[in-house]
């Protein structure tokens, strides 16, 4: 499977995608994934064998995992590789080729279809007769042993052609580092969305049990004459509703686990457990300009564009110098003769000029590719800048969104938890049935809803914001400590 380079950034794009749509929390509801190409960042080069026991994987451990294993940056490696071999392909035009060759020839030649039963008689002296000449030459044979040297001397051309791949290198490197830098997104990602359904899960869990204990209480107060049939039939259903949605969290959580292991490149059916809660910490973000001047200095794939821009000029100046004239040197050193025994050393030297004249507007046809891949690069640097920009500034915007989501949704869980003790309370006395306290504990579910979704997209800001400016593979972990 092979990845253009330029096919990186929008990877990104789509793993933030995806991250914001998780953040808006999972409903249960199935969902169909179509088949098609996978984003290689969240498939994996897994690990043969399983380890023993139960792997402790924290956030570190699970970033260096997937620094090892990740597809897309195994792939972003041979991409670099490809450059390399595409710049020794053209620096090979640029220096000596030296060959040898040794060869036996033995061969018989044509005298007639050389023209030579013509020519004879035309130069034979008066009275010769010529009649008797052979028309095929006996057979000859000679040894030739020899080394040859060719040489571009002068060549613009192949100069700015070998320049334009160097630059390419240059650009593949850089967005080889991009692409640790989305292995951290796609990982930060997945790491977070299973912390956010293993919270869901135990919420759900809770819930569960708070649904029994008012089932069991309505059904020993419909036993006694206390309360009507609806209250126990009320609270059977808030009970099998609560269950219901324990299972679906606990499926959710179990296929986000396989989404880590399948990005961090664990072996299949291996047993792990992540270590991190990935808590609430608060983090005061720097002025907007601070995290755009670093963004622009640090960012990988806008130093590839910028690579990219010069590849695409020395392209152009390439192309525009087939005009030039170029300068050959080629030599050979041997012996020749008609054994090896009998050979005599011989050697040849020539170089020339070569002045193209006219070459069918092929040199036109290349200047006109190269300014329109010029203009295309020089379009993507601008666009990648501004874009930069945007995710700078949506990153920060997430970022203290949810840091107020999360203090309004910590309160909610407060008062809808206050609210449901008391509901208890006024079931408990008879001043009220049990409905009230449904509704109680359908308010307290919504609250833990929330703050889990509040809470996984404020952690997913801060990666967001490492990514954005180009800091993600170490910045991700400060940030989420909440330290700049």
């Amino acid at each position: 499977m092979k990845v253009s380079r330029k096919v990186f950034p929008f990877l990104a794009l789509a793993l933030l995608a995806a991250a914001r749509l998780a953040a808006q929390g999972s409903s249960g509801t199935p969902s169909i994934t179509l088949l098609g190409n996978q984003n290689p960042f969240q498939g994996s080069e897994p690990e043969e064998k399983v380890t023993p026991g139960v792997l402790q994987i924290d956030y570190k451990d699970a970033i260096d995992r997937g620094l090892r294993h990740n597809l897309g940056l195994l792939l972003a490696g041979d991409q670099t590789e490809t450059a390399r071999g595409e710049r020794w392909k053209e620096l090979s035009e640029l220096l000596p080729n030296v060959g040898a060759r040794v060869q036996e020839n033995v061969q018989t030649q044509s005298l007639a279809a050389l023209g030579f039963n013509k020519l004879f008689p035309l130069l034979a002296a008066p009275g010769t007769n010529t009649s008797n000449l052979p028309r095929l030459v006996p057979a000859f044979n000679y040894f030739d042993a020899r080394v040859s040297l060719s040489q571009s001397l002068f060549n613009f051309k192949n100069l700015e052609r070998e320049r334009a791949a160097s630059e390419s290198v240059k650009a593949a490197q850089f967005n080889y580092k991009d692409a640790r830098e989305i292995v951290v997104l796609a990982v930060g990602n997945a790491y977070l969305q299973s912390i956010a359904a293993s919270a869901r899960v135990e919420t759900a869990e809770a819930q569960v049990k708070n649904a029994q204990a008012l089932f069991d209480k309505a059904s020993d107060q419909q036993k006694a004459g206390l309360v009507p049939a609806i209250d126990a039939l009320r609270s059977q259903v808030e009970l099998q509703t609560r269950q219901q949605q324990l299972i679906v969290a606990r499926n959710d959580l179990a296929k986000l686990r396989l989404s880590v292991a399948r990005v961090i490149g664990l072996a299949p059916g291996q047993e792990f457990v992540l270590t991190e809660k990935a808590p609430y910490q608060a983090m005061t973000p720097l002025p907007l300009e601070t995290y755009l001047q670093h963004a622009y200095t640090a960012r990988a794939d806008y130093q590839a564009a910028a690579a990219h821009v010069r590849a695409a000029e020395l392209s152009r100046r390439g192309a525009a110098a087939g005009r030039y004239p170029t300068v050959d040197l080629n030599a050979n050193l041997g012996d020749i003769g008609v054994t090896p025994s009998q050979s005599n050393g011989t050697w040849q030297v020539n170089g020339g000029i070569n002045i193209p004249i006219f070459a069918g507007n092929r040199v036109h046809s290349d200047v006109l590719e190269a300014d329109a891949q010029l203009k295309q690069a020089r379009s993507q640097l601008g666009d990648l800048r501004g874009r930069i920009d945007y995710e700078v500034r949506s990153a920060l915007l997430d970022l203290n969104a949810s840091a107020e989501q999360v203090e309004v949704a910590r309160s909610s869980v407060d008062l809808a938890e206050q609210a449901l003790a008391q509901s208890e309370d006024r079931f408990a006395a008879g001043v009220a049935d049990n409905l009230e306290v449904v509704q109680a504990q359908e308010a307290l579910a919504g609250a833990h809803e929330s703050y889990i979704q509040s809470l996984y997209a404020h952690n997913l800001s801060k990666v967001e914001l490492a990514y954005a400016i180009g800091d993600a593979e170490d910045g991700v972990r400060r940030f989420l400590k909440g330290n700049q």
